[in-house]
């Protein structure tokens, strides 16, 4: 594991018990799961690359966009499916057929697979990656070794 992926998981998981708060991305007082990922860039990489809009929990699923996944593919490293990784960004959609709206940072894996995310009335928290919240992993990606 390189040092840069040790340090994102180390910061995600820093994050651990951080309550689930709709837009925000400060450690300790409120994160959604963009904002975890933006305050591990931050920690990790510096300022973010690019303001986040004001975004609605239902992630343009009304307008069928990818505006998540769009934003994944402007300022992190795609990666293969199966390439996993500690450290890398997983991107979720949570029904067929709807956008992806959900992303989780990679903690470990091979057999115990887990990922750190933000998710709704528990917080950020370590889940493991387990085959109901796999099969719904659409894109994988990894940070940059430097800010974009």
């Amino acid at each position: 594991m390189s040092d840069q992926s040790l340090k994102i998981v180390a910061e995600a998981r820093s994050w651990i018990g951080t309550p689930y708060v709709h837009q925000a991305s400060t450690k300790a007082a409120g994160a959604d799961c963009l904002g975890l990922l933006r305050g591990v860039w931050r920690a990790v990489l510096g300022p973010e690359p690019e303001k986040a809009p004001a975004y609605s929990r239902d992630w343009s699923e009304p307008q069928g966009e990818e505006r998540l996944w769009a934003a994944a593919l402007r300022h992190l490293v795609p990666k293969e499916i199966d390439d996993d990784a500690p450290g890398d960004v997983l991107l979720f959609r949570m029904r067929s057929g709807s956008v992806a709206k959900h992303l989780g940072i990679a903690g470990s894996v091979a057999v115990n697979s887990s990922f750190i995310h933000a998710y709704s009335y528990h917080g950020v928290l370590e889940s493991p990656l387990s085959m109901p919240w796999r099969r719904r992993v659409v894109a994988r990606f990894q940070f940059p070794e430097e800010a974009t």
